[in-house]
């Protein structure tokens, strides 16, 4: 596989000389009021190299790579670009010097087309014209070398989140970059995609290319990585060359014990059937004219934790959407506690009892210019308001409660949610959420962009819940979380259940039912 991307700028001479420092930061500090995110970081990118940035949500890992690609200015501290001092006023002098980002949160703009967000900002032109077909073509190009079958003239809005994803890879790889920052590249990426990814990494490496990379996929990250550096509370806590270190090592300096996602709640009774969808039919939503779920029928119990597993495309995301009211289905029932909510709207079914925590936070969970506290209390605020007025005593103590239950790391209830790091933000997501005091908690991938210790902290908040009487379903991409804490495992192939197992399978067993391939 070869990327067509010029990197000219990478290499002065016919030889690489990798491992070459050529780009440090030197005493960075970074403060927010009284929230200090960096605190003197020194930190080193080498030629032709991957450097894996490793830490818990919060750790500072984001913030320096907003500074090194000048997002976010430093409060002190210098970056040394070939050794020489820089500073950066735009995301795009950053660039023009070869430094390029892909961010954990998708900056795409939806109503564009996939050829127009690749080339926004920085159009082809001919004669004073923007040369569309020029950009057309670059932009087939771009999918196929990443084994994508996407036309370049749809518009992001009808792509899935995965596909999004593809494309802001794209966008990164189309610019002329000698160090590119992957920030959470593959949190919406099947294991497939994954590798085609990884397989452009090493062609872009080989050819001097520097590569930061952040990831909350631990063992993933290890397949790519060269050098591997831990973050921790704004500081460097451990780095060491991939022949030195392994995943315990990693955990170890992350969080400062041993990772454990926990096991399946025991001693609660599992009572009767809280949610059961029976020969549920969903007709594609993007207009494909097949069923992305397809006469589908599944029971989950109080004090119950069900996982469902499939690939992308399988229909786990359209399956929880149709049933917390986000999509309609053509055919078959939904019943809550015995009663029919097919025909209810999703406000009316949540005052029922049903939630759903998204797949894609920032689109469909957040507010973006709400506080933290407003966004918390958004769901539930029909417990605190009287008519027209709104008590805000009780609002504040649902807020308190919010923030404590599920950790949040934040300054407070007033604070922005936009100064959260990606994790804490899903975690006010879940909040919300829990404080509607639901009976069936539904959520889509609630660990993408998490760190290794908050998703330890979510799947414990799903076993409590459990245990005090919720019924919870949860979809991941994957395969070890399904090990986690669900009492049993279903596994989605094209829109119908494929198999059904409890905690004690394998991997190999649940892969194999979904129609995937062990990666090795």
């Amino acid at each position: 596989m070869s990327i067509t991307v010029d990197t000219s700028g990478a290499n002065q001479s016919d030889h690489i000389d990798a491992g070459q420092i050529v780009l440090a930061a030197r005493h960075i500090a970074k403060s927010y009021g009284s929230i200090h995110a960096l605190k003197g970081v020194n930190f080193d990118v080498h030629r032709g190299q991957v450097t894996t940035l490793f830490g818990e949500n919060g750790a500072g890992k984001s913030t320096l790579m907003k500074i090194l690609s000048g997002i976010v200015h430093p409060s002190s501290g210098e970056i040394l670009l070939d050794g020489m001092p820089v500073r950066f006023n735009s995301s795009s002098e950053a660039r023009d010097r070869g430094i390029s980002i892909i961010h954990q949160e998708l900056s795409l703009a939806p109503n564009l087309s996939v050829r127009d967000n690749i080339f926004m900002g920085r159009e082809i032109m001919k004669r004073g014209m923007v040369d569309f077909a020029e950009e057309e073509r670059q932009a087939k190009a771009l999918m196929e070398e990443l084994e994508q079958d996407i036309d370049p003239l749809t518009l992001v809005e009808n792509l899935r989140l995965g596909q999004q994803q593809i494309v802001e890879i794209a966008r990164a790889l189309s610019v002329n970059s000698r160090i590119l920052i992957m920030d959470e590249p593959t949190s919406a990426l099947s294991a497939t995609e994954v590798e085609v990814l990884f397989k452009v990494i090493r062609d872009l490496t080989s050819r001097g290319v520097s590569i930061v990379y952040i990831s909350h996929h631990l063992e993933e990250a290890l397949q790519i990585t060269d050098h591997a550096v831990v973050f921790r509370d704004g500081e460097m806590a451990a780095s060491g060359p991939r022949r030195e270190i392994d995943l315990e090592w990693i955990v170890r300096n992350m969080v400062g014990d041993k990772f454990d996602l926990g096991s399946p709640p025991q001693g609660h009774p599992i009572t009767d059937v809280a949610i059961a969808v029976e020969n549920l039919t969903v007709q594609d939503p993007n207009g494909g004219g097949y069923h992305v779920v397809d006469h589908l029928s599944l029971s989950v119990r109080s004090g119950e934790i069900v996982c469902i597993y499939g690939l992308m495309g399988a229909g786990r995301t359209e399956l929880l959407e149709t049933i917390a009211g986000r999509l309609k289905a053509i055919d078959g029932r939904i019943l809550l506690k015995g009663q029919d909510i097919s025909r209810l709207t999703i406000a009316q079914r949540i005052d029922a009892g049903l939630c759903l925590v998204p797949e894609d936070r920032q689109r469909d969970g957040l507010v973006q210019s709400m506080t933290v506290g407003e966004n918390l209390s958004l769901a539930s605020i029909k417990a605190f308001t009287d008519r027209i007025f709104t008590s805000r005593p009780r609002e504040q103590e649902v807020i308190k409660r919010a923030i404590a239950q599920v950790h949040i790391k934040t300054e407070g209830g007033s604070a922005a949610i936009t100064s959260l790091s990606g994790g804490n933000q899903q975690k006010v997501v879940i909040g919300k959420m829990l404080a509607t005091n639901p009976k069936v908690l539904l959520l889509d991938e609630p660990s993408r962009g998490i760190d290794v210790g908050a998703k330890g902290e979510v799947f414990r908040l799903l076993a409590e819940g459990a245990r005090q009487g919720l019924a919870v379903v949860y979809s991941t991409s994957e395969v070890g979380e399904c090990f986690s804490v669900a009492h049993r495992i279903i596994v989605l192939r094209r829109g119908r259940i494929a198999a059904e197992f409890d905690s004690s399978t394998t991997k190999e067993k649940i892969m194999a039912a979904s129609g995937e391939a062990m990666v090795a």
